[in-house]
């Protein structure tokens, strides 16, 4: 499934005149070779540093403790753990990199210094951080494929939620039945966030699920990210404890309006921050907070990508380009409303992704 993305990364360097190159960013090593490390653990205590990419007359080469394998690129393992011997994770892993920097010193050394531990850094090397972001803005056609199953199991989780937010559960119990309906959706255990909270938290906008129960009168804001095969969904919608009352219908449909709207915006072309400032005045326009967020973001290997909706940002849109719209309209303590749809920018607009019911109850 890579093999398109190397390609595009490989007259990328070669255009920058960048010889060798060793990548350190997640979404970088994601990207390149479709290797995800476990997550939901954290890092492995056993690894020496993160998972490394190598570039070097056009091939990629994984590097990656012995756990680890890949079957879409050669990888380079090194010891992690070992009774026999001491833990030397982080040597053996510089030893490796010092090996591939030192072996040859012609041409242009490039790395992704941000996420390099510093000892592992190269001395002469030229930063390429950011390099591969706007190649990983506009998605292939695979990946646009993986997308589509990712925010099927999103979409299985909010048909959950939906059942599950009654009065007198709380947070967790709710979470607890969308981490079961993706799990079982996917065959697998998968990584998910993002929040899950009841409308009458002062910080009602996102978080962690908690030991909060639900009254009724209450909503959830329900908005889910999971992750599979190292590519990461998302959605959002509210869904409530009990009858909603005038003033919740009245926010919902306002926010759904606005998500309407703003997916009527999406087409080739579109400047991402000119997208932001016409559905942020629609929520204004309509007498209602406006939301203390971005507008919209992208998705991929990571949860956050190119192009953001944001007050700053001049990117133009691109068919290829996946979306997140997100508006939302919040009273903290009482009212809270997103509701989030994954659309593709097509050549002559935009196709919706997302299948998740958000209507009211």
């Amino acid at each position: 499934m890579h093999t398109e993305q190397r390609a595009r990364a490989h007259e990328l360097l070669r255009s920058r005149s960048i010889d060798r190159a060793l990548f350190a960013a997640p979404a970088s090593v994601t990207w390149l070779t479709g290797f995800a490390p476990p997550i939901q653990t954290g890092a492995n205590p056993f690894a020496g540093g993160p998972p490394l990419v190598w570039y070097e007359s056009g091939e990629f080469t994984l590097i990656v403790m012995d756990w680890f394998s890949s079957q879409a690129v050669p990888v380079i393992n090194y010891p992690g753990y070992t009774y026999e011997s001491p833990i030397a994770s982080a040597d053996h892993l510089a030893a490796i990199v010092r090996s591939l920097v030192g072996r040859s010193r012609a041409g242009t050394l490039g790395v992704e210094a941000r996420h390099l531990p510093a000892f592992l850094a190269p001395s002469d090397a030229v930063s390429i951080d950011g390099l591969l972001d706007p190649l990983r803005a506009v998605k292939t056609a695979d990946e646009i494929e993986t997308l589509r199953r990712c925010f099927a199991l999103a979409d299985a989780g909010h048909a959950a939620a939906r059942e599950a937010t009654r009065a007198g559960k709380r947070e967790i119990d709710v979470w607890a039945v969308i981490q079961s309906a993706i799990s079982r959706a996917a065959g697998q255990r998968v990584p998910l966030g993002n929040d899950c909270v009841v409308s009458r938290r002062e910080n009602n906008i996102g978080g962690w699920p908690g030991d909060f129960e639900l009254r009724p009168g209450d909503s959830l804001i329900v908005d889910l990210g999971a992750r599979l095969n190292g590519y990461w969904s998302d959605s959002c919608a509210v869904y409530y404890a009990s009858e909603p009352s005038d003033r919740q219908r009245a926010t919902h449909n306002v926010v759904r309006q606005a998500l309407e709207y703003a997916i009527s915006l999406i087409k080739p072309g579109a400047v991402a921050n000119e997208v932001d400032r016409k559905v942020r005045q629609f929520i204004a326009d309509a007498g209602y907070p406006v939301y203390p967020h971005h507008t919209g973001h992208s998705v991929g290997v990571s949860p956050h990508e190119e192009p953001r909706l944001t007050p700053y940002n001049t990117l133009l849109l691109q068919p290829g380009m996946v979306v997140m719209l997100e508006p939302g309209s919040y009273i903290p303590g009482e009212i809270a409303v997103r509701l989030e749809d994954a659309v593709l920018v097509t050549a002559d607009g935009a196709e919706v992704l997302t299948r998740h019911n958000k209507g009211l109850p």
